[in-house]
């Protein structure tokens, strides 16, 4: 791995971000939690931290937050998707891996020449194992990823090339890491770090982005690279070592727990879901580790998660290419994270005040205004530029509202 010098002294009042992946569902869901974490803590401003680390999905989050693009802007861009210019919709943005295929059925002749030739000569072993050897080469055969993340990372190097934002690692406000690994060694690799920053910000969130088997290989240079949750879930060691004081991360990915009466069953719900939950409990067990392992190799620094219950059913079983379902999480972790900080405020202020932050109690009492706007009932099929300017417009609006109303509640728990 290439980092700079580590620096194990913290420095108090200074703050970080360690975002985990989890997909299109998990950006949904971090924004929701860091709307929330936005809202409710004195004193944090998620646009002007000391550190950023991102993973898969929180890479891409990271490098909003770095640019100043704050947490409920993304929510419009990336969940409300009703903006063309900003949307990203996984629908639009991911496309097949053609290039994959193509070289997969250019080496099919061949492949399935050697199959057949081979197949008759393992016959002689009995049929089962002839079959299963007949299976282990034609998933050779098979393309190293069936999707192409392209769009996404162009969409991601148009918004970041806007007036006051930028796609390069070394004209970021404050560092910014994006942690990829390197699928021929198995290393993790922080592009970003000296040696790695000249990398563009966007296609290093691609890398870190691209899961094993969906995904083919991002090559960068003379790499490849793949998901980097492959050897840690959130990389809070990151931020630590740049000397931050605090850590704040957030973590999507937690195993399902349905062992209550009536809970869905993972194990009734096909496949894909069997494997999901599989990953789940590997990260989380790993992550675990990794917490523990903090408060010795860090021991002046203070790392808060913030991540869904096990028993949150809402979080786990989605649809990933649905909108409503997307804006549905959103608000969901919204209101989730809210509730958490309210339970765990005691606990949570121990560790937030040496760093000149507070939870703001008035603020999670006062009734929340829906983080994600309702969907429009009908959307014209032909979208003019004063339509979409007033619904700019109203966006703006509504967070100016919310802007108040939290200023209020703050203003009000201050002259109490």
């Amino acid at each position: 791995m290439s980092r700079t010098a580590a620096v194990k002294v913290s420095r108090p009042g200074s703050v970080g971000l360690a975002l985990a992946g989890g997909g299109f569902m998990g950006a949904a869901y971090e924004l929701g939690a860091l709307c929330a974490l936005a809202e409710a803590i004195d004193g944090l401003d998620l646009t002007r931290l000391d550190a950023y680390v991102g993973v898969s999905a929180g890479a891409f989050i990271a490098a909003g937050l770095v640019n100043g693009v704050s947490p409920h802007r993304m929510v419009r861009m990336f969940v409300e998707d009703d903006d063309p210019e900003t949307a990203f919709d996984p629908a639009l943005l991911l496309r097949p891996a053609l290039r994959e295929w193509r070289r997969a059925l250019r080496s099919t002749p061949s492949g399935l020449g050697a199959t057949v030739g081979a197949g008759l000569g393992e016959a002689l072993l009995g049929p089962q194992a002839a079959l299963w050897r007949a299976i282990e080469r034609g998933l050779r055969m098979l393309p190293n990823g069936l999707v192409d993340g392209s769009p996404a990372e162009r969409k991601l190097a148009h918004l970041l090339s806007r007036p006051g934002r930028t796609n390069d690692f070394r004209r970021t406000r404050a560092p910014l890491r994006i942690v990829a690994t390197d699928i021929d060694s198995g290393d993790p690799v922080e592009f970003g770090s000296p040696g790695y920053d000249h990398i563009p910000i966007s296609r290093a969130a691609i890398a870190s982005s691209a899961v094993p088997g969906l995904f083919a290989p991002v090559r960068i240079g003379t790499r490849h690279y793949l998901d980097g949750a492959l050897n840690k879930t959130v990389h809070a060691s990151v931020a630590l070592d740049y000397g931050v004081g605090l850590v704040l991360c957030v973590n999507p990915l937690v195993p399902y727990d349905g062992g209550r009466a009536g809970a869905r069953r993972v194990s009734r719900s096909g496949i894909s879901t069997v494997i999901a939950q599989t990953i789940r409990t590997a990260i989380r067990s790993r992550m675990s580790v990794g917490l523990a392992k903090y408060r010795v190799t860090h021991p002046g620094s203070d790392v808060v998660l913030f991540e869904p219950r096990r028993d949150d059913a809402d979080t786990f079983f989605t649809n990933i290419f649905s909108l409503s379902s997307r804006r549905r999480l959103c608000e969901h972790a919204y209101l989730a994270t809210r509730a958490d900080l309210l339970a765990r405020r005691p606990e949570l202020d121990v560790a937030l005040r040496p760093h000149g932050l507070s939870i703001n109690a008035a603020v999670l009492r006062h009734p929340a205004r829906r983080l994600v706007r309702e969907v429009r009932s009908k959307v014209p099929a032909r979208r003019t530029r004063a339509s979409t300017t007033l619904d700019r417009l109203g966006r703006t609006l509504d967070d100016l509202d919310r802007a108040l109303e939290i200023v209020g509640a703050r203003s009000a728990s201050a002259h109490s």
